[in-house]
């Protein structure tokens, strides 16, 4: 299939390599000349614009991008998407942002003939590179049929959600709670290794008792816990905490709009927003636990 895709960064650029790989022809568009001349390389079509991806002899469009004001700019300018893609054409967004603004850009590229899906990912940068990404899919059933086969060559778990916009619901609420859990297993390791708890048996105990869960089981926070852990490599590399922090967001704003209170998705936000503010923003999102340690640089 010819496959228009926008957003080659760190999830997109290994997305778009797997469509490669499994025998899609590409056209690529990124404000980054190096990720775009990477993918070339492996075997992509390059164009000057998003316009240009539009007019390109492509059946469907897949777009990767930071925020929501990135997937109006793209999809609603008068150099993007809708202004110049042909009907018919599917277009998946798979950039994470909220609700509302999904429903509004699919509401009107379905106007005019295009069918829309918003399916953000989890796994990871890893998960973008083995092909082995959750989707969360919004949108209807006839598109996301058509979807699927794409999705699969990116993805090992797809998931369809229900209506336009729920993929985004399912990704902010996960992603919500994920903050959450991390803070409370900061906190918990944080306070057993202050009263005199090794730190590796405490989370041995936390992992085969009532407290196990993804934070701390796989990226326990806690230095030297985990030996693959970020936490264990000066919380590089892993899922930045101003990402989180851009999840939570999405969340509370979310939740405004629904009247639907998020008391601990509210503090978690304003935890990472300290962090942040601090300058800790490009660290995973587990180096939280440094809020709450008496010796964060041991």
């Amino acid at each position: 299939m010819n496959i228009g895709f926008l957003g080659l960064g760190n999830m997109g650029g290994p997305m778009a390599r797997n469509l490669l790989k499994a025998g899609h022809a590409l056209t690529v568009f990124d404000p980054s000349s190096q990720a775009v001349a990477g993918l070339v390389e492996a075997g992509a079509k390059s164009v000057a614009s998003p316009a240009d991806v539009a007019r390109a002899p492509v059946e469907a469009i897949i777009t990767m991008l930071p925020a929501a004001a990135h997937v109006k700019h793209v999809y609603l300018g008068q150099d993007g998407l809708l202004a110049n893609v042909r009907p018919g054409v599917l277009l998946i967004d798979s950039s994470t942002i909220d609700p509302l603004s999904a429903r509004e850009v699919a509401k009107l590229a379905t106007a005019q003939g295009n069918p829309m899906l918003d399916a953000p990912v989890s796994g990871g940068t890893g998960g973008a590179t083995a092909g082995t990404l959750t989707f969360m899919v919004g949108g209807p059933d006839s598109a996301f049929d058509q979807a699927q086969p794409l999705l699969a060559a990116m993805g090992k778990n797809i998931v369809h959600c229900g209506d336009t916009g729920n993929g985004q619901v399912a990704k902010i609420a996960n992603n919500m709670l994920l903050g959450i859990s991390m803070v409370g297993v900061a906190e918990a390791m944080a306070l057993g290794v202050a009263l005199g708890m090794d730190a590796k048996v405490l989370a041995g105990i936390i992992n085969t008792s009532s407290g196990r869960c993804w934070s701390s089981e796989i990226n326990n926070p806690f230095p030297g816990v985990l030996e693959n852990a970020p936490a264990s490599r000066g919380y590089s590399g892993g899922f930045g905490s101003d990402l989180m922090l851009k999840d939570l967001g999405l969340a509370t704003e979310a939740a405004r709009h629904a009247h639907q209170p998020v008391i601990l998705g509210a503090a978690a936000q304003q935890l990472y927003q300290s962090f942040s503010l601090q300058g800790h923003g490009g660290l995973d999102f587990s180096a939280i636990i440094n809020l709450y340690r008496r010796d964060p640089e041991a």
